[in-house]
């Protein structure tokens, strides 16, 4: 049961619909003799509208100066954008020739959802092993008894990488620096800690940090305070806002059934297996909830605590940027959106969405990742 206290839901986000782009040839591709006319027409329109004094001269020449001008800008766009699709294709099908990952998790649990929204922004291509909560044979292979576990083929090398914040540094740091993964891993050392119940925990060493040279951080971030900033939101995610989760979805007896009904039909469970937790396992979390409220110290109505919580998030990224990243979002954001979207389709997201400020953050962050992870899609049912 206390793995099930990590668990929560995430309904399965709809597929973006492309709006197809209409561009017309570029002036350069016009032929020699097209090109004149236009220019004979130009010339001859001009000279009637002088000679005639038209009232309308100015504002056709503003209304084609802006249609040009508009075009410019629109062709730059595309173009640019293309440029950033061939290069970010051609760095991830490199990458994905030199890696293969699988990731074990459960996919209602708030850890693996952020090494999915990580994984799916960077455009990294993964196979998903559902776990069984209650048996765990998937994971018989590993002495580390939590998900998320990415296992990574690097040519013959195999690692494996345990936890989610772990994951994602060591991931990011190989993709940005390029140092083997094997190496990188050991930058991140697992140490037996007791944490606030007693109980031995293994902890990770260096686990908001990624592993660059000065050159390497100084184009990531700009400067020490980005770096900073980001660290700090990314272990605030943990620490504090994927402790609301819970308490918030098993907040009343409908919730909790309701949060396990999609537990049962998203995870993988056995006949008997489902109907145990659908029932049993609701009921179970219904109270332990309310003993998670008083360990972390929640108001008396968590839904509170949850909207606090989502506003300080809110200001820390401003009103002058889309993103804490700036105009792409970094760790946090990935870390902050992963954590969040395990409630979608619960009533504590809706309540979420209309009672705080977070909303038009989290759709900009759910259409970036969309429109990522539909550059170099791998799974065999995508049609993009």
């Amino acid at each position: 049961m206390a793995q099930a206290a990590r668990v929560a839901w995430v309904l399965g986000s709809s597929r973006c619909a492309l709006s197809e782009g209409l561009l017309t040839r570029p002036w350069t591709q016009l032929s020699a003799q097209s090109r004149a006319g236009f220019t004979r027409a130009a010339a001859g329109n001009r000279g009637a509208s002088i000679r005639k004094g038209s009232p309308r001269l100015l504002g056709v020449a503003a209304l084609a100066l802006g249609g040009a001008l508009g075009l410019y800008h629109t062709v730059r766009w595309h173009l640019r954008s293309q440029d950033l699709h061939a290069e970010r294709s051609a760095v991830q099908l490199s990458l994905s020739n030199r890696l293969q990952l699988t990731l074990y998790q459960y996919k209602t649990c708030p850890f693996c959802s952020k090494v999915r929204a990580f994984l799916d922004f960077h455009s990294l291509p993964y196979q998903v092993v559902e776990v069984n909560p209650v048996r765990r044979t998937e994971i018989k292979f590993s002495s580390y008894r939590k998900v998320p576990i990415l296992v990574a083929q690097e040519g013959d090398s195999l690692q494996q990488l345990n936890d989610s914040s772990v994951i994602i540094s060591a991931l990011k740091t190989y993709l940005v620096s390029g140092q083997p993964l094997e190496e990188i891993i050991t930058y991140y050392p697992p140490m037996k800690a007791m944490n606030d119940q007693g109980k031995e925990v293994t902890e990770f060493g260096n686990k908001y940090w990624l592993m660059l040279d000065q050159k390497e951080a100084q184009q990531m971030y700009g400067g020490k305070e980005a770096r900073t900033e980001e660290m700090k939101w990314r272990q605030w995610a943990d620490d504090w806002l994927v402790h609301l989760i819970s308490p918030n979805v098993y907040r009343t007896p409908a919730e909790a059934l309701a949060s396990f009904d999609y537990i049962v039909r998203e995870g993988k469970f056995g006949a008997v297996e489902a109907t145990m937790a659908k029932y049993v396992g609701a009921a179970a979390m219904y109270f332990i909830s309310k003993r998670l409220k008083s360990r972390h110290h929640l108001q008396d109505d968590v839904r509170v605590d949850l909207y606090e919580a989502a506003n300080k998030w809110v200001t820390a990224v401003g009103k002058d940027r889309p993103f804490m990243g700036g105009q792409k979002p970094n760790l946090a954001d990935l870390a902050v959106y992963g954590v969040l979207r395990v409630m979608e389709g619960l009533e504590a997201f809706d309540d979420l969405m209309r009672h705080s400020h977070i909303q038009p953050w989290y759709l900009r962050m759910e259409r970036a990742i969309k429109e990522a992870s539909s550059m170099h899609c791998m799974h065999p049912n995508c049609k993009d």
